[in-house]
């Protein structure tokens, strides 16, 4: 469920809040390189939890309790927390670690590589958020994708990112995927003859780093899919956490559950009956 704001009057301090702060030179637009050093720390840890995970078709995905695994089956997206552990200095960052779980009845893995593999017709699937995609290059299970994606809460950005890409099956029914951001840029003036990739000292530091892992399990006449997002953005300025945290946290909570329920919206077509 998305946030809401019961006070209006509330909702315009908050938008002129994130405004004043957004803009270039009020706080540092790149990441410092005790945070990136802490988040590659941080996705190492994950990616090694999740390693072991797919070692074994016994705790592929991680368990759900079974009133929300039950929830699932019905339909339901499962979006949760994972507060990260890390001691490490995140001065001027904020690491962020999401984990959404669902069911698609008659899907199963080939469905779901075919659709994940087909970079161009992502701006079909997963509009409005992504614009634009296309693969780099692509060698059967590893390639490197480009995405020209939009956010739009308080304010919209455009940026154009690139992920490193791999695929991997434990067998016929378990498998998994791993993106890692390679490069991301915010474009000023998109879509206009002004259009151009903003500078280190114009950027807003929305998104630095982001990893994505799925993983996916054929079973009980369909998949059962799990995606973690784990990403890096600016800090929210001392003093304002009380107001502009839950908002700002709410962005890769949202594109989350927003990508995970266009997934399942694009296998339910792709599997359904054809009628002529």
């Amino acid at each position: 469920m998305k946030r809401r704001i019961s006070n209006p009057k509330t909702f315009c301090v908050v938008c002129g809040l994130l405004i004043l702060v957004a803009g270039p030179g009020h706080l540092v637009a790149e990441p410092a390189p005790a945070a990136v050093s802490a988040f590659n720390v941080y996705v190492r840890g994950v990616e090694l939890r999740l390693t072991q995970q797919h070692q074994s078709a016994n705790g592929f995905l991680a368990p759900l309790p079974t009133p929300d695994e039950a929830r699932m089956r019905q339909g339901e997206l499962i979006v949760e927390q994972i507060p990260p552990s890390i001691g490490a200095d995140l001065s001027g960052a904020l690491l962020h670690h999401w984990r959404g779980s669902a069911f698609v009845p008659g899907a199963t893995t080939a469905d779901f590589e075919r659709l994940m593999k087909d970079f161009n017709t992502y701006p079909k699937h997963f509009s409005p958020q992504v614009l634009q995609a296309k693969a780099i290059i692509q060698q059967d299970d590893h390639m490197q994708a480009w995405m020209r994606v939009r956010q739009k809460h308080v304010m919209t950005v455009v940026m154009d990112t690139t992920y490193d890409v791999t695929f991997g099956r434990l067998d016929a029914h378990h498998g998994y995927n791993i993106s890692r951001s390679t490069q991301i840029s915010e474009i000023g003036s998109p879509g206009t003859r002004s259009e151009h990739v903003l500078s280190r000292s114009e950027e807003h530091g929305f998104l630095w780093r982001q990893n994505t892992y799925w993983s996916y399990e054929e079973r009980y006449g369909g998949l059962y899919i799990q995606v973690e997002s784990v990403s890096l953005s600016r800090a929210i300025p001392t003093g304002l956490g009380w107001m502009l945290r839950p908002y700002v946290e709410s962005v890769p909570r949202e594109s989350l559950q927003f990508t995970l329920q266009s997934t399942c919206n694009a296998l339910r077509k792709a599997t359904a009956p054809q009628h002529e």
